[in-house]
């Protein structure tokens, strides 16, 4: 009696199944890496300077832009940081996931032209540790970004300074 040892038999659902797995798994991983390459910033920390202040060390991402993860009223958003935007500009959509209250109508100029925004105030804003109170905001229409504007109204308060691929963000002692 031989015991040889024979391959195993797989048979054509098996075979489909293990194609499945390895392909899903795959892009699990191809996403994560996407997603990193989008925003370098997901996990902020607080620091404090030479000088006593806190501060938020910013990666740029691979486009030139600064995208961090912070919150909005306690939810996690994505933030692209826009010293052009007068106001934080949140796209119409995730405002209304973030349950943000529609104030008085105005026509904004963007990059794509005209548009109608909605004043609100953000009760808490938060980025890497960094919070502030009743920011000023607009909600805009015809804004498709998944990524909130992080404007002047926020970033007015605070010191930007930018050196090689990182903008270092502190909250300046008065």
């Amino acid at each position: 009696m031989s015991t040889e040892n024979k391959p195993p038999n797989f048979n054509k659902m098996t075979i489909t199944v293990i194609w499945l797995v390895l392909l899903g798994a795959t892009t699990l991983i191809f996403n994560s890496v996407l997603d990193n390459i989008n925003n370098p910033n997901k996990k902020l920390t607080v620091t404090t300077n030479d000088y006593g202040e806190q501060e938020v060390i910013l990666q740029r991402n691979k486009y030139g832009h600064y995208v961090a993860s912070g919150e909005i009223n306690g939810k996690s958003v994505d933030f692209l940081l826009d010293t052009g935007a007068t106001l934080v500009a949140i796209p119409e959509h995730i405002a209304a996931e973030l349950n943000l209250t529609k104030g008085r109508s105005f026509q904004s100029q963007t990059a794509n032209g005209m548009s109608t925004s909605y004043a609100t105030t953000i009760n808490t804003l938060t980025l890497g540790g960094i919070q502030m109170n009743n920011v000023p905001a607009s909600i805009s229409s015809g804004m498709d970004l998944d990524e909130i504007l992080l404007g002047m109204s926020f970033l007015k308060h605070l010191k930007l300074s930018q050196q090689g691929k990182q903008l270092t963000i502190s909250i300046p002692n008065n």
